[in-house]
């Protein structure tokens, strides 16, 4: 539930940001910026929009991928290569905070609506892009997807099972990463607007994204000289931290101290290996983890996982069962956080558009909005009347 006061506000509200972005890397830095109160806008190409619009899973014939992603924002159609509607993305550039593009460097030189371009016409203007490679380096103009990264970032070589073929993530972190991290930037670059009164150009890499967030396995490869391979569910560095088989199933204990190790034992009626030298310390936990999982296991199988769910709860030791993502919507937590929320289509600009379920927003800030309902993504367009009304305001 929303803590947030009558007369909260969002973080962002009055800030504009231009959207060329599509599918998901993009999106996704919009959809945040928009969470946060940004107006953003897409700009799509005529008659097709963003590729996602043909991206399944389909709801009465659309897109439940894009409308997830591209809920709260709206739609016009421009043509960068018309000069009309040159000339209306020029007026919309001129009353905008921000604009976003994930197009591969060099096109939107080729355009005229570069950084330089825009950066010397538009100096306040904060320019976000997000490519595969980024705008420097011998591989930049490179073309990339999500699993493209992930298997050049290193993220695949450490995902799966050992002595098994490397699998992509679940989730699509190439992009999803590299959103965040241009969210990020953005932020940073409106903030230091407030002190120079100029823009900054923010260039995200996914490759780089993923190279950041694989901490462990760079400190491994620093500190032993060579790379580490897929441990499962098991982490490479911390133990007792994986699943463990329990009379019906898979339960995650994941005790990351000694303390935390001690209360599972003690959980467990193994008091006695807090002190045995070869687990008493987690690098010797480490160094014999597979004896240590055959140890807890022998106690685990005796009992259902909602049994140990409740004595491991009891003693403050971290664990949890491995929920489906149904699941995992369904949690009374989920409720609380206000992390399922619903599209609503209750305008005449979103008539037919899908009504469905979506993720929430994780960051919750004080005094500030949280509904359990967002606008309905857009059709293609549906926002031209208002846009244009818009640019004949007065500034």
């Amino acid at each position: 539930m929303s803590t947030a006061s009558p007369t909260s506000r969002a973080p962002l509200a009055g800030v504009v940001v231009l959207d060329l972005t599509h599918v998901l890397a993009g999106p996704y830095c919009s959809m945040t910026l928009a969470e946060l109160g940004a107006r953003v806008i897409k700009i799509e190409r005529p008659e097709i929009g963003d590729d996602s619009r043909e991206f399944g899973p389909f709801i009465d014939g659309q897109s439940a991928y894009f409308a997830t992603i591209n809920r709260d924002k709206e739609s016009i159609a421009l043509d960068l290569k018309d000069e009309k509607d040159r000339a209306v993305f020029d007026r919309m550039l001129a009353r905008a905070d921000v604009v976003l593009e994930n197009y591969r460097p060099g096109v939107m030189e080729r355009f005229g609506y570069g950084w330089e371009a825009l950066h010397q016409r538009f100096p306040k203007l904060i320019y976000g892009a997000v490519s595969g490679f980024g705008h420097s380096g011998p591989w930049a103009a490179k073309p990339s997807y999500d699993m493209v990264v992930q298997a050049m970032g290193g993220v695949m070589s450490i995902t799966g099972e050992k002595n098994r073929e490397p699998v992509r993530c679940g989730a699509s972190i190439g992009d999803v990463v590299a959103g965040m991290f241009l969210s990020q930037g953005v932020l940073a670059a409106l903030y230091d607007r407030e002190r120079s009164g100029l823009g900054r150009k923010v260039d995200v890499a996914m490759l780089d994204g993923q190279l950041a967030i694989i901490e462990h396995a760079v400190a491994i490869v620093e500190a032993r000289g060579s790379a580490p391979g897929p441990e499962g569910a098991r982490h490479p560095s911390i133990a007792p931290f994986e699943t463990f088989h329990a009379k019906d199933g898979l339960i995650v204990i994941a005790a990351g101290n000694d303390a935390l190790f001690a209360k599972a034992c003690a959980v467990l009626g193994l008091d006695e290996l807090a002190q045995d030298p070869r687990f008493a310390t987690n690098n010797a936990r480490v160094e014999h983890v597979q004896m240590l999982k055959r140890r807890f296991e022998t106690v685990l199988l005796e009992q259902t996982t909602h049994h140990w769910q409740q004595q491991f709860d009891r003693a403050g030791v971290p664990n949890g069962p491995i929920l489906d993502v149904s699941q995992t919507m369904s949690l009374d937590q989920i409720e609380a956080r206000n992390m399922v929320v619903r599209l609503e289509a209750d305008e005449p600009a979103r008539a037919g558009a899908l009504e469905m379920r979506v993720a929430g927003n994780p960051i919750k800030l004080s005094d500030a909005p949280d509904p359990k309902t967002r606008r309905a993504a857009p059709a293609l367009d549906a926002d031209r009347a208002t846009i244009l009304a818009w640019l004949d305001e007065p500034d």
